[in-house]
């Protein structure tokens, strides 16, 4: 495992037992994301960088009991939190990197991704991995509860000209790893930028 993996799982692990506690009211802002992938009855999605499985919920009451769920992270105890919160009835767990994921190419319609752009160790391959699990035209949705100048407030520190999640840098980005931007909001209740699958 490489020395970005194993930050990542350490970071995560070590929160994973408070980490809905810390962020309890952060169910209506997924949900509202959740709703802007505009999923139907038997989509198929995956929730990359699960975490906890916040999404699980909404993602499943979007897609129904036809659809498929899945939640992908690379650190157990944040899945293990999961299952623990009931949430692995809403969606599969996967213990799974999102540089490397054991899906077959073009079967999801639809990726959810919290938080995730940040701790990806190499952004450009990582979105062409999501890219090649989602059939074209499926949607990409990269999420924050918060907002960027308000995520770094609250980390104390400040935005920098290269943060992935600027719009100048996440558009070029995007369309290099096999996405078209379609949305981009970023203010301090909520960070959500869309994207579709290239043909």
């Amino acid at each position: 495992m490489s020395d970005d993996h194993t930050h990542v799982q350490e970071f995560f692990a070590a929160r994973a037992a408070d980490w809905d506690s810390r962020f309890p009211d952060d169910g209506p802002a997924y949900a509202a994301a959740v709703a802007e992938l505009g999923l139907r009855e038997g989509d198929r999605v995956l929730d990359a960088g699960c975490g906890t499985g916040r999404a699980l919920p909404p993602l499943r009451a979007a897609v129904g009991a036809s659809g498929v769920v899945v939640g992908a992270d690379l650190t157990p105890a944040m899945l293990e939190a999961a299952v623990r919160a009931g949430r692995d009835r809403d969606g599969r767990l996967l213990l799974a990197d999102v540089s490397a994921l054991p899906v077959r190419s073009g079967v999801l319609d639809a990726v959810f991704a919290a938080g995730l752009i940040a701790h990806l160790p190499r952004p450009a391959e990582n979105l062409r991995e999501l890219a090649r699990v989602v059939r074209p035209g499926g949607v990409l949705a990269l999420f924050h509860p918060i907002g960027r100048a308000a995520l770094a407030a609250r980390q104390g520190r400040q935005i920098t000209p290269d943060d992935l999640r600027a719009e100048s840098n996440l558009r070029p980005l995007l369309t290099g790893s096999g996405w078209r931007m379609t949305s981009y909001v970023d203010r301090d209740d909520r960070f959500l930028a869309l994207a579709a699958r290239a043909d």
